[in-house]
């Protein structure tokens, strides 16, 4: 199953394949990976069959078929296979943390990690807050960008939910940092929770030693 089901995606998107335009799209993200290039919406389209309930494999495949389409050089392959693990998101338990880190950790760049924190690790993580504290710490120290990144953006959606001490903590572990990623990840997470809290986000504002981007990001709707 899980071959037949990764080959037969492999057909349709390199049916659909058309170099100039993955050209342009390699050339949007640095360069940094292969395209096939196949807009957003006919990817959509075209994968449309293979996200049906009958189509996608087992539960107990699903890791499987993720790292193998997550292995492949083309980022369409990667943007279907996060889409997929979407699907399966009522069945998320801890195990599928590895998974995560997994992809979080390879073929690394915004367009995939903003996804993943947002969706899967923040579904998660709302279904088991109990876990956020270590996680955090764990990939806090990890050292790796787009794991420290995805600690900041993981709320992003909790709006009234959100655990401001958590937040805070992560920030302030982060905020000393040079790297864009992270300071763009601290704005964006403080503008989008000002919609629920602006009170709350402008004293951490004021309060802390923020880089101009995170503060120019973070005040925008105050």
């Amino acid at each position: 199953m899980i071959d037949s089901y990764f080959q037969d995606v492999v057909r349709v998107f390199e049916r659909y394949s058309d170099p100039s335009i993955a050209s342009h799209q390699s050339a949007y993200l640095k360069n940094k990976f292969v395209f096939y290039g196949i807009m957003t919406d006919k990817r959509r389209e075209i994968q449309k069959p293979f996200l049906v309930k009958s189509r996608i494999p087992e539960l107990n495949e699903i890791d499987s078929v993720i790292r193998l389409l997550w292995e492949q050089q083309y980022r369409e392959l990667h943007y279907f296979a996060q889409e997929l693990l979407w699907k399966y998101k009522r069945h998320y338990d801890l195990s599928y943390l590895d998974l995560f880190e997994f992809m979080i950790e390879n073929q690394s760049w915004w367009d995939t990690v903003d996804f993943l924190a947002q969706k899967p690790v923040g579904h998660l993580l709302y279904l088991f807050p109990d876990e956020r504290s270590k996680l955090c710490t764990d990939w806090i120290e990890s050292e790796n960008l787009w794991l420290q990144r995805s600690t900041i953006i993981f709320q992003l959606k909790y709006k009234s939910a959100t655990d401001t001490e958590l937040l805070a903590r992560n920030i302030n572990a982060l905020c000393s940092t040079k790297e864009f990623f992270l300071n763009k990840a601290i704005g964006w997470a403080l503008r989008e929770y000002s919609k629920t809290n602006p009170k709350w986000v402008a004293q951490f504002i004021d309060s802390h030693d923020l880089s101009p981007l995170s503060i120019k990001e973070g005040s925008k709707y105050i």
